[in-house]
């Protein structure tokens, strides 16, 4: 028995989009040496919540030490800078497998309030670092009290 399938011709059109739109993605927004998946060369992946005083960030750097972060805050912009350095020499042909990665990574985020950067606090613990960025006196909720006539 023979079976008929409606010709719809925009379904080609919305295929061939979707395929431009992953070529364009992977190859100008996120292309393979600068990959935005955690673990992978140059990404650094973080938590950005805010409290009703702090803005708070979180952020996973296995394997670097508290020394070899640089963390600024200038305007509504937080750039946090590091560098992870090998622990010895390998010659490269006695590798099988090779995925962890050394070398410089960066990242900027833009802070959604207003902080007081000179109060800012930055824990390191077990490969995460928190900062706790306090939200400047303008940007805390205030209450209105209704008064009745």
């Amino acid at each position: 028995m023979t079976q008929l399938t409606r010709w719809e011709p925009f379904r080609d059109l919305v295929s061939l989009r979707e395929a431009m739109d992953r070529l364009f993605e992977e190859s100008v927004v996120r292309p393979r040496g600068m990959a935005q998946a955690p673990g992978i060369r140059g990404s650094l992946a973080v938590d950005v919540y805010e409290t009703d005083d702090d803005v708070v960030v979180k952020a996973s750097v296995p394997g670097i030490d508290a020394d070899d972060l640089d963390i600024s805050v200038t305007g509504d912009t937080l750039t946090i800078k590091g560098e992870s350095r090998a622990e010895e020499e390998v010659e490269e042909e006695n590798y099988f497998c090779r995925e962890r990665w050394y070398g410089a990574f960066s990242r900027s985020i833009t802070i959604p309030a207003s902080v007081q950067a000179d109060k800012a606090e930055a824990d390191f613990e077990d490969g995460v670092l928190t900062l706790r960025l306090p939200k400047a006196e303008e940007m805390k909720p205030k209450a209105i009290k209704v008064k009745t006539k």
